[in-house]
Formats: C-alpha cells, sequence, structure tokens
C-alpha cells in the first residue's frame, strides 16, 4: 500500500488538512501520515473549522515530530512550502514542495482558499500514485 508523508513545520495546518484530505479520497487504497520538524501544541482550530465545512472531521487529528521512520516507509514526501527541506532528514523516497501559503493566524477565507487549492494538488497526487 502507498504511504505519503506531508511535512511542514508545526504540522497544525497545511499538512494536517492534507493527510485529512488524502486518506478520506483514498479511501483505503494508500494513506498518508503527516508530520513538522517543530510541532504545534495543537492543531489550528481554524483549519479544523475549515475541513469541517467540506464534511472532514480533523479534531481528533494531533500535531506530530518528524521521525527517520516516518520518512523511510513513505512512497513521496510532500513538504508544504515551509522551509523544511533544509531541516527534513535525507530521503530516499521522491520529494517535492508544494509552496502553499501558511494558513497560521489568517482569517477563515484565507483558510478556505488554501484549503481548496490542498484538494486539488491531494486529487492529483492521488492519480499520480494510482498510475505508478
Amino acid at each position: 500500500m502507498k504511504k505519503v508523508l506531508f511535512v511542514c513545520v508545526g504540522n497544525s495546518g497545511r499538512s494536517q488538512m492534507a493527510e485529512a484530505f488524502f486518506n478520506h479520497m483514498a479511501k483505503g487504497e494508500a494513506y498518508a501520515i503527516s508530520a513538522g520538524t517543530k510541532p504545534a501544541d495543537r492543531i489550528s482550530a481554524t483549519a479544523v473549522a475549515a475541513m469541517k465545512e467540506v464534511g472532514i472531521d480533523m479534531s481528533q487529528q494531533t500535531p506530530k515530530l518528524l521521525t527517520m521512520e516516518m520518512m523511510e516507509g513513505a512512497d513521496r514526501v510532500i513538504t508544504m512550502g515551509c522551509g523544511v527541506e533544509e531541516t527534513c532528514p535525507a530521503s530516499f523516497a521522491p520529494t517535492e514542495d508544494w509552496h502553499l501559503e501558511d494558513p497560521k493566524d489568517k482569517p477563515i477565507e484565507e483558510v478556505r482558499r488554501i484549503r481548496d487549492e490542498i484538494r486539488i494538488r491531494v486529487e492529483k497526487l492521488l492519480k499520480e500514485l494510482q498510475q505508478s
């Protein structure tokens, strides 16, 4: 089963939304986890609210510290555009950066825009994984 790792600094917004979208859309055929290089104390309440609007409950997700074990088991590693490339451990999995704006402290309208961009990218990623 394919495994994707979404990495961010705080693991409280973008990477959590990507994980939730991926797992929702993959329907058990692949799975994702997310982690941060400096995880926040809790997930962003605004990100949780934005995802709830599209029918995905992230309220039980928590920020996690990135580990080498997470990197080693991943088929793909996606960074969220927060400069973690320099702090990520070396990876043998294909890695790409999505260059997404950080939703931290942004109003819900901006978080919705970021959420919708993440959904589009996750849909594309799933199609790529199904073809590989």
